[in-house]
């Protein structure tokens, strides 16, 4: 990574604090989510919470840090990383279009296969924009991936190569949403099988490692990249087709591995494809 790609954290004495930065991290999310699932489960007694808030964990980590280390200069050089354009913009492809591509896959094979799929916008196709937005903004990508790509992933794929970092982060990120697996109103988690979310997600986090190494550290191919995996998932509920779901994690694996074979694992980069 080049000195003008490296996060604001690259002096010597500003090095990422990587048990501090999950730490909080998961304090923060699971002293939200926590009492919801243990309330859910009938361990306790309800108390009152907003679990709602518990999904920015890793960017209020990411932020608290960043700032600690650097003051606002370091707050401010995070935020404008989800703003900057200097990358090629073709990049921008995968980012939008790569799940969509998998799920539109997997919605055939669940058709061929008889099932009956609900689509929530089919009344209304102007929900298929606004939910897209919604999304980007509180569906997850904005609270969570200046923690995750924003603040931890450069560290790990330092130490680990960027497939390294990709998985690390991945099987942080699923763990991370362990809670909501337990809470009845997530109803994409709830009674969900938890292996094949982790699988399917840490597929995703090399996927986003790829992209993020070749747009200059910038957050926002990162961004609409988990918004369009989070979008296509809720546009089209897959899920609620074991062949669908099988079908969406075999072809999001065989991405994973053809990228990692064609643009290699220590830095899911080429030079020839900059």
């Amino acid at each position: 990574m080049s000195a003008k790609q490296r996060p604001a954290y690259s002096k010597q004495s500003d090095k990422p604090r990587i048990g501090t930065f999950l730490l909080l991290t998961f304090g923060w999310s699971w002293g939200f989510w926590g009492p919801k699932a243990l309330v859910a489960q009938g361990l306790i007694e309800n108390i009152p919470v907003l679990p709602e808030l518990g999904a920015f964990g890793p960017t209020v980590a990411a932020f608290i840090l960043v700032t600690y280390a650097n003051g606002t200069t370091g707050a401010r050089h995070l935020a404008r990383r989800a703003v900057r354009f200097d990358f090629p913009k073709r990049w921008l492809l995968p980012a939008l279009f790569l799940s969509p591509a998998i799920v539109f896959i997997s919605v055939g094979v669940a058709i061929t296969t008889g099932a009956s799929l609900s689509f929530p916008w089919t009344d209304d196709p102007i929900v298929l924009p606004i939910a897209f937005g919604v999304i980007f903004f509180l569906g997850g990508p904005v609270q969570e991936e200046f923690g995750w790509r924003g603040y931890l992933l450069d560290p790990l794929q330092e130490r680990l190569s960027a497939l390294g970092g990709g998985l690390a982060v991945g099987f942080v990120w699923a763990i991370w949403h362990v809670p909501l697996f337990f809470v009845p109103s997530e109803t994409i988690y709830y009674q969900n099988p938890f292996i094949g979310f982790a699988v399917s997600i840490t597929l995703l986090s090399v996927l986003m490692t790829w992209v993020y190494n070749n747009t200059n550290a910038s957050l926002l191919p990162a961004l609409l990249f988990h918004t369009s995996f989070n979008w296509s998932q809720g546009m089209f509920p897959i899920l609620d087709s074991d062949p669908a779901s099988l079908a969406f994690v075999g072809l999001l694996a065989f991405t994973a591995v053809s990228v990692v074979v064609y643009w290699g694992p220590a830095r899911l980069t080429r030079t020839d494809h900059s």
